[in-house]
């Protein structure tokens, strides 16, 4: 299972990532397929994703579960912890950055 979160993302994206995934709510997209597709869509997404942000999240067997990437901005990392995915936040931008 994979999930792909889209926000500010421009009408092309979206429009493409519906001929892969499943739009459950607006800007979150859901499906099951191999690695290898997983990052040829996760490719596009980022190729497309202009001024946009996006998240992507896939089942593994690992302590956690998931793992996840991120793309744009935003504030949310992966941080590994002696093997499990956490998420650690960065410092907002000060006023006038």
């Amino acid at each position: 299972m994979m999930v792909i979160v889209v926000e500010n993302a421009p009408p092309r994206l979206r429009g493409r990532l519906t001929l892969w995934l499943a739009e459950i709510r607006a800007g979150v997209y859901v499906g099951s397929f191999s690695a290898r597709v997983r990052e040829r869509i996760w490719v596009e997404t980022i190729q497309l994703l202009g001024e946009g942000s996006a998240a992507l999240a896939w089942s593994t067997p690992t302590d956690s579960g998931f793992e996840f990437e991120t793309a744009g901005p935003n504030r949310r990392l992966a941080a590994d912890f002696d093997g499990l995915t956490l998420v650690r936040f960065d410092p907002p931008p000060k006023a006038g950055e």
